[in-house]
């Protein structure tokens, strides 16, 4: 059973393979009768071939339609008939999908997740690959192209990202490769990327270890695989000076998004930049809400992030929404201001203090629940290969101190770095 404390809250797990290379890991917790059920693939807009961006995302749609013996639409059905909830999402290196149900009904996930990862190809026909292109396409447009700001992130990976690099595109994919994108691309992706030494599952919850891989062999062990492909070459990319989008477009307010490569993941300076995203934006008192909301009302918004989970990169993104009339320029000098002051004279410990409490209320969260410690396992173990990271990171934010923070701010937020800024087009 899990055990929370003030400060940590334990993750046990075992790990382990099928001869098929499918990895388990299982984790254990008796305290309410639910189970939680996670199966990542290896798999993300990072590994799409060239010409055929959004493979990975249309991908995640095509295995909710049906396998060879669940019907299009039986599988929502079954889940949400037992009691349980389900989805699926894709990133740049992963698409997962999931069920979180009552215990007794563990048997039928697994049957769910095994038939559309053994069975699926037989149930694949034009009409269910033209259908959900359809769907993605018209989430392209309202999501992206149709939504003020909505291309932010498209133009920010173009900057920090030089052509041909695997992460330079969005997971949505661009409307001319969704657009170009045959059955048979689909086919081959699945062949590809969806074999079982490509996959982690993750059982979690009220489920006795033994069972639990007992029942994985049933369902998954018949499943021939393959060695999964070795991942595209992935360069780290270090921006020697600014690269900057302005545009002019029909929004109500300028706003600023800045974005600078960062340390991968798990390490220190990952976890002492998170820690100076909440220094700067974590609350209404931080720094950028403070100072430029609050006191010199040039502002609407701050915010800021240390993206973590993400396999052969990192990537810190802030953002500044202005009011009317204030010009571009003016918000990016206050926002470097207040950078500029942090990685000069670090944070107080007060903000210290404050930073490490909201990264470890953040980890908390996310674990209070099995489906919420079934998904941490799963990202820790198929982008680190470490699952026991779940626990590490929470240490890792108990140790941090002003001069880890101050630190990460000067080694990573410099002028080397992407800008990409809305002005308001009223014409």
């Amino acid at each position: 059973m899990t055990t929370p404390s003030r400060d940590h809250l334990a993750v046990p797990f075992t790990d382990g393979r099928l001869d098929n290379g499918l990895r388990l890991l299982v984790h254990e917790d008796r305290s309410e009768p639910v189970v939680a059920v996670h199966m990542m693939a290896h798999v993300g807009s990072r590994h799409e071939p060239q010409g055929r961006t959004g493979l990975a995302h249309l991908f995640e749609h095509l295995l909710f339609q049906g396998s060879a013996h669940v019907p299009a639409g039986e599988h929502f059905r079954l889940v949400q008939d037992a009691g349980g909830v389900l989805n699926g999402s894709t990133f740049f290196d992963r698409t997962n999908y999931f069920e979180v149900l009552p215990s007794n009904a563990l048997e039928l996930a697994l049957w769910l997740e095994s038939d559309r990862l053994g069975w699926f190809l037989p149930a694949l026909d034009a009409g269910k690959f033209e259908t959900q292109r359809g769907v993605v396409l018209n989430e392209r447009r309202q999501r992206y192209d149709n939504q003020p700001y909505g291309l932010w992130l498209e133009t920010m990976l173009g900057l920090l990202y030089p052509p041909g690099h695997p992460y330079r595109h969005s997971t949505i994919g661009t409307m001319a490769d969704l657009e170009a994108a045959t059955l048979d691309d689909a086919r081959v992706f699945f062949q590809t990327f969806y074999g079982p030494a490509n996959v982690t599952m993750v059982v979690a919850g009220h489920v006795e270890e033994r069972r639990a891989r007992a029942l994985v062999e049933r369902y998954f062990g018949e499943i021939p695989s393959e060695a999964p492909p070795p991942p595209p070459p992935t360069p780290r990319i270090a921006l020697e000076a600014e690269q900057r989008f302005v545009t002019r477009a029909r929004v109500e307010v300028p706003r600023v998004y800045v974005g600078y490569h960062a340390p991968l993941w798990k390490g220190p300076d990952s976890v002492a930049l998170a820690a100076a995203a909440a220094v700067l934006a974590g609350h209404r008192g931080a720094r950028l809400p403070r100072e430029l909301v609050h006191r010199r009302r040039i502002a609407q918004e701050c915010g800021a992030a240390k993206m973590q989970e993400i396999e052969a990169d990192g990537l810190f993104l802030a953002v500044v929404t202005g009011k009317p009339g204030i010009g571009i320029d003016d918000l990016l000098a206050a926002y470097d201001q207040e950078v500029d002051r942090l990685a000069a004279e670090g944070p107080t410990e007060a903000e210290t203090s404050a930073a490490k409490r909201l990264l470890r209320l953040g980890l908390l969260q996310r674990l209070e629940d099995v489906g919420g410690r079934a998904d941490a396992l799963a990202h820790a173990a198929v982008l680190i290969d470490d699952p026991g990271y779940v626990e590490l990171q929470q240490r890792e934010v108990e140790a941090l101190d002003a001069a880890a923070i101050q630190g990460a701010v000067r080694r990573w937020l410099g002028r080397g770095r992407a800008v990409v800024a809305y002005e308001p087009d009223h014409g």
